[in-house]
């Protein structure tokens, strides 16, 4: 695994050299990512810098009450040149999409991610994969940067750390979230109105895909392992978007007696997304490994070549040899 570290000092120098600023986030962008970039595109302001958001992806619709959700925009190939392009919450560089091509314009590449698999892959990288969320990371950027909270900034926040944390039920959380958290209510941050909005509240064509993935479920070794697909055909059958099977795989994982599990679901181009969960103290990040995906230990994914059968068997066969190994 790379060393990493946290170098809140080292971005803070290339922010502070910087005026044109380009803040990246990942493909099939999720809270702590959407969340980590609108806080750092407030606090950029307030700093006086020109600040553009990024990401090769649409924001989910349950995402779009971030502050400055409406600034995101999936690269052209026109745009810069900037001092400084900031990736936030991107393991890798594949998973920056066409965002890759903004590096070409940009003097100068920093990013910050919490991600343990990460390979450091920008001249600035502050990493921690041991940090719960990277919402986490930015809290302590912004201040390196003397950049005080506001409201607006608290919701952002709030928004990347509860997500990536499971609303502050992953073993990954820890002192530290609690201790941002007691900041962040200081703000007067709208606790209940943003939990329901981002745990509580489902659209319906959500509820409506969750049917076929429980209709498709599957156990084995004795119910330790979970299995759930989803068909094109579900897809368009639930008037469903990706964004709404993001966090389904977590019914299958919550079975008593289930140690790991998997969603599989049929995507563009003939290929095949999977959502790995693990309860600990099993681990599913080399599973995803060894078929080029990656993520963390009790939460990782992967893309990979289809057809759907076929895939779920490669996958389901190394996931069955880690738990047996």
């Amino acid at each position: 695994m790379t060393e990493m570290s946290r170098k809140p000092e080292a971005v803070a120098e290339a922010i502070r050299k910087a005026q044109r600023i380009a803040v990246c986030s990942h493909v099939n962008p999720d809270g702590d990512t959407l969340g980590c970039a609108t806080a750092m595109r407030l606090a950029l302001t307030k700093l006086g810098k020109e600040v553009s958001l990024f990401c090769d992806g649409k924001v989910p619709d349950v995402l779009t009450f971030l502050p400055g959700a409406e600034e995101i925009r999936i690269p052209t190939g026109k745009e810069g040149p900037f001092d400084l392009m900031l990736a936030v919450d991107v393991s890798d560089e594949k998973r920056l999409g066409s965002c890759t091509a903004l590096r070409t314009v940009s003097a100068h590449t920093a990013q910050i991610d919490h991600h343990p698999t990460n390979p450091l892959y920008m001249e600035i990288n502050s990493v921690d994969g041991s940090a719960p969320a990277t919402a986490v990371m930015i809290r302590e950027q912004l201040k390196v940067l003397d950049v005080d909270l506001t409201p607006e900034i608290a919701v952002c926040l709030y928004t990347g750390i509860s997500t990536d944390t499971g609303n502050f039920s992953f073993a990954s959380t820890n002192a530290e979230c609690f201790s941002i958290m007691s900041e962040l209510m200081e703000q007067q941050l709208p606790l209940a109105r943003l939990n329901r909005i981002l745990f509580r509240d489902h659209a319906m064509p959500q509820v409506k895909l969750l049917s076929r993935a429980l209709g498709s479920l599957k156990y084995f070794e004795n119910g330790q392992i979970a299995t759930m697909k989803l068909t094109r055909d579900d897809f368009n059958g639930c008037h469903a978007l990706s964004e709404h099977a993001d966090t389904l795989v977590n019914y299958a994982l919550d079975t008593i007696g289930t140690r790991m599990a998997m969603l599989a679901r049929e995507a563009g181009g003939g290929k095949i997304k999977f959502s790995l969960r693990a309860k600990e103290p099993d681990t599913i990040n080399d599973v995803a490994q060894a078929f080029g995906g990656g993520g963390h230990p009790q939460a990782s994914g992967i893309t990979m070549d289809g057809p759907l059968e076929a895939a779920m068997d490669k996958v389901l066969d190394a996931m069955i040899r880690k738990l047996n190994g």
